[in-house]
């Protein structure tokens, strides 16, 4: 058995240049680890096929197939020498196989088939795995964030929009917020899974076949959902990929913004989360430092996340509607950007699990900083029965009034708003004191709104067992697709095993 290969009517092996640059990194062990296994089952079902439908003999089959079991018992690497000599994992495999059988029997392994739609049908079953790597992965850590909600469903502290402080919520609800969008971030990853579940096999270099071949059989044996219609469409699309990584783009923009959040709020200046030491660096000549590293680094790899994204839509947008290697070469931005949503994915998971909530803090923040004066709008028009917007027009002029005088919200009194009322509309006011501090309350403002979204715990409560139902049906459905392909495998190494005999 030697390292050659027939190369048609090329008369040259390839150059080492070539070889070095297009090939060799594509049969790094990693590469071989995650697609070796996976041509071994497209070569089985490709000959169980074949031999169904008569196109070779039985003992033919047996004997490919024998072979197909040994390189299989090697585990996710074989132990014979995989060679960027050979241009690429098939025939590495396809050369291993005639050196036992030789070429009349090894060589009707790849009748009725081409590379194009052999390539096609292990990308797919890649990625396919991939979406269940990921989104078990993403499932782990919105699990993360709603436990780490309930034990903070009575953390009050400033809500922002603008960076500017807006009205009291809960850490809660702020993590509530999030996991809803990481919710609809698993929902986009999943559905790629209807796109990319589809068999290409069977559509040969690109107008299908002579051969009378079945490729709903294949279908079956591989865990696919339906054969691809059309044979051009099996051998040029990569669609499904594109897909994929813009859903993976999108949820690394979401955990960008967490990630972003939660470095303001462990400044001094805000004080409202501590992380743990083992996430966080010291400066080498400023003592009082303590740098929030991981999260830093998150917002750095999530820009990778898009680079490789566009990458990806560059590469694709030219190629014509035909089978072309950049059509196989795309793929090469996924793993890189799969790999580092996975990265972000652990290292936001390692942040969050010891965080501290400093509520005292963030409380006496929220006291203070005007974020409460929303609901004293909404008490004037509860109590004198005026319009909102002209309870609007006295909180604003009140704390303009209190800017000037450099004093913070809980510092409004009922002499001060009488005042600014008579000026505006000639009108005093009979709320009382009292009305006031408690429409200025941080707690009791967070607490006192339990409409559907809202932030008072109770809803808070709810929104939080909608996330569980939802996590958990997710979880239920990515086993149901892995019991899918699992099943599928079990169904082709029992054909198998009945060809051999």
């Amino acid at each position: 058995m030697g390292n050659k290969i027939e190369r048609g009517r090329l008369k040259e092996p390839p150059a080492k240049e070539v070889t070095n640059i297009m090939v060799a990194p594509t049969l790094t062990d990693e590469e071989v680890e995650r697609s070796y296994q996976i041509y071994i089952d497209v070569n089985k079902a490709h000959v169980l096929m074949l031999e169904k439908q008569g196109i070779i003999k039985k003992p033919v089959a047996k004997a490919i197939l024998g072979v197909a079991c040994e390189m299989a018992a090697m585990g996710n690497k074989p132990t014979f020498e995989i060679t960027p000599e050979l241009e690429e994992m098939y025939f590495n495999l396809e050369n291993y196989l005639i050196g036992k059988v030789g070429m009349e029997v090894g060589g009707q392994q790849h009748t009725a088939r081409s590379r194009n739609d052999l390539h096609a049908t292990v990308d797919r079953m890649e990625v396919r795995n991939a979406i269940l790597q990921i989104g078990k992965e993403l499932n782990s850590f919105r699990k993360l964030l709603i436990e780490l909600a309930e034990k903070n469903k009575n953390s009050v502290m400033s809500g922002y929009t603008h960076l500017q402080p807006s009205e009291p919520m809960t850490f809660a609800h702020y993590l509530s917020a999030v996991s809803q969008a990481l919710s609809r971030d698993f929902r986009r990853i999943i559905q790629v899974w209807n796109t990319t579940n589809l068999n290409p096999l069977g559509g040969g270099s690109m107008g299908s076949t002579t051969w009378n071949i079945d490729r709903e059989y294949t279908t079956e044996l591989l865990g696919f959902d339906a054969p691809m219609e059309n044979s051009l469409d099996c051998v040029c699309s990569r669609d499904y990929i594109l897909q994929l990584m813009s859903s993976l783009a999108i949820l690394a923009s979401n955990l960008s913004r967490l990630a972003t959040d939660i470095r303001i709020w462990a400044t001094p200046d805000y004080g409202y989360v501590e992380i743990s030491d083992s996430v966080a660096v010291c400066s080498s000549i400023m003592p009082q430092k303590k740098n929030p590293w991981t999260f830093e680094s998150v917002n750095t790899f999530c820009a990778r996340v898009k680079g490789l994204d566009d990458t990806a839509w560059m590469i694709y947008k030219g190629v014509p509607y035909a089978f072309t290697m950049e059509s196989m070469d795309m793929i090469g931005s996924f793993w890189p950007q799969l790999k580092e949503v996975s990265n972000i994915l652990t290292l936001l998971s390692v942040s969050l699990k010891d965080i501290k909530v400093r509520t005292d803090k963030a409380v006496e923040t929220a006291r203070k900083n005007f974020s409460t004066v929303t609901e004293l709008a909404n008490t004037l028009v509860r109590v004198e029965g005026i319009s909102f917007r002209a309870a609007h027009e006295i909180v604003a002029h009140m704390v303009g009034f209190l800017t000037e005088k450099d004093l913070k919200a809980n510092q409004i009194t009922k002499e001060d708003l009488d005042r600014i009322s008579l000026e505006l509309f000639n009108k005093p006011l009979t709320i009382t004191d009292e009305q006031i501090q408690i429409a200025l309350d941080p707690v009791k403002n967070a607490e006192s709104k339990e409409v559907l979204g809202g932030t008072a715990p109770e809803e808070v409560t709810r929104q939080l067992m909608v996330l569980k139902e939802k996590l958990n049906n997710d979880n239920l459905n990515l086993a149901k697709k892995k019991e899918q392909i699992e099943e599928a495998h079990r169904r082709l190494e029992l054909a198998v095993e009945e060809t051999i005999g």
